[in-house]
């Protein structure tokens, strides 16, 4: 068997031509465009790459984009102020602050300051309530994705069982949160190991279902997928090479080469979940403009 290919760039592709068009009819109809700031304090090059990639995407769909470039020795108190200052800019409709922050930052404090109506990352306390009740907010941009994956590559979750590695704030709480929401493109049984589970690939091994989420290459090997399962790489992990330009090649959380003889379907790095991440908040950038104009 050999692994079918989700192609997470194709799919990332359709929905933002269809965000575009959203875009297009709501300055149309409502003379409305999308606007999403970012704030980004120092210059993490990883943080400066992200930020860059996703002002690009708001301008292909048509969006403003506001930016703000804070030193890293900026205090939370005047980082506060900039995030006061997009919550009351009409023109703005959402806002996300580059994470992480330096240490002298209180990363909770600063999510908190954002106005749920325009926490398109999906991380404030009201949006995570809201996201475990089952109701209506904004979900965090990697879990949306995963599950968009799944829907548009024929791996309904309905009724099968997810295995989540990985229990971070960002993706393994909330996408357990979300696919177990009795709700079409969801209503899983849905297990996450972490760093306390003993034996993980004891529970791999029984996944229709793998999402790979802990930061650690190659960290899912042969032995803990179970013929046919899909398996979902979230990781993206950067690792020496001196055959590279840059010195480094990025690869995922699962052994690609060696799982993609056992799985039905798999993500690869780069080009799986990657791309989906910008894809949605995008996605949840037309959603807060349409609500901001009542379209």
């Amino acid at each position: 068997m050999t692994a079918r290919i989700i192609d997470g760039k194709r799919i990332a592709e359709a929905i933002r031509r269809d965000v575009k068009e959203e875009a297009e009819k709501l300055r149309r109809e409502k003379g409305v465009i999308p606007g999403l700031a970012f704030i980004l304090v120092g210059e993490n090059p990883a943080s400066v790459v992200y930020v860059r990639n996703k002002e690009k995407a708001c301008a292909e769909a048509g969006f403003s984009s506001f930016s703000e470039n804070l030193p890293e020795t900026v205090s939370e108190a005047e980082l506060l102020r900039h995030v006061a200052a997009f919550n009351a800019d009409p023109l703005v409709h959402g806002i996300l602050v580059q994470l992480p922050l330096p240490t002298h930052i209180s990363e909770q404090r600063v999510v908190e300051s954002i106005d749920p109506r325009k926490d398109v990352d999906g991380f404030h306390p009201v949006n995570v309530g809201k996201l475990l009740l089952g109701e209506d907010g904004f979900t965090p941009c990697t879990p949306a994705g995963v599950q968009e994956l799944l829907l548009r590559s024929g791996c309904d979750p309905a009724g099968k069982h997810v295995v989540i590695v990985g229990r971070s704030n960002i993706v393994g709480k909330p996408l357990a949160a979300l696919l177990v929401q009795k709700k079409p493109g969801a209503n899983a049984v849905v297990t996450v190991c972490h760093t306390g589970t003993k034996e993980i690939g004891r529970f791999t091994r029984e996944a229709d279902i793998i999402v790979a989420a802990m930061g650690r290459p190659k960290a899912i090997t042969a032995g803990m997928v179970k013929e046919g399962a899909v398996v979902i790489d979230v990781g993206m992990n950067r690792i020496p090479d001196a055959a590279t330009k840059s010195g480094y090649r990025l690869t995922g959380d699962v052994d690609f080469d060696a799982v993609k003889g056992i799985a039905s379907a798999i993500t690869p790095v780069p080009g799986g979940v990657g791309p989906m991440t910008i894809a949605m908040l995008l996605k949840n950038t037309i959603r807060a403009a349409k609500a901001f104009a009542g379209a």
